[in-house]
């Protein structure tokens, strides 16, 4: 059975840092990619970012530069580290195996706001 479980996030003020976690099971971690999404409400689910078992990442325009995904091959981990926050990254935060399209975790909420 595939889980995902977000954690970190909360309220941050713009221009600050936090960093997202994300416990992967139940599947062959090393061999996939892995990905953040975010979403508010009444909008699409958004990708942020994605990193292959071997650490290649690939960046949306908005956080290019401010974000940075990692892994953890051995511990089955996924993190998005997040950098000079705006207002507009406000959102509920998921992370994602990609070969297992409708999986989802609960998300974890970010707040940028002062």
């Amino acid at each position: 059975q595939v889980q995902l479980v977000e954690s970190g996030g909360g309220l941050v003020q713009p221009g600050g840092s936090t960093k997202l976690s994300c416990a992967v099971s139940g599947i062959n971690f090393v061999l996939e990619m892995m990905a953040w999404y975010r979403q508010v409400p009444g909008k699409e689910r958004e990708f942020v970012a994605s990193i292959t078992g071997n650490l290649a990442s690939v960046y949306s325009g908005s956080v290019k530069g401010r974000f940075t995904i990692s892994r953890d091959n051995v511990g089955g981990m996924v993190y998005l580290q997040m950098n000079n926050l705006k207002p507009e990254d406000t959102a509920v935060y998921y992370c994602h195996a990609e070969s297992y399209a409708s999986i989802w975790g609960q998300g974890t909420q970010v707040t940028v706001s002062s």
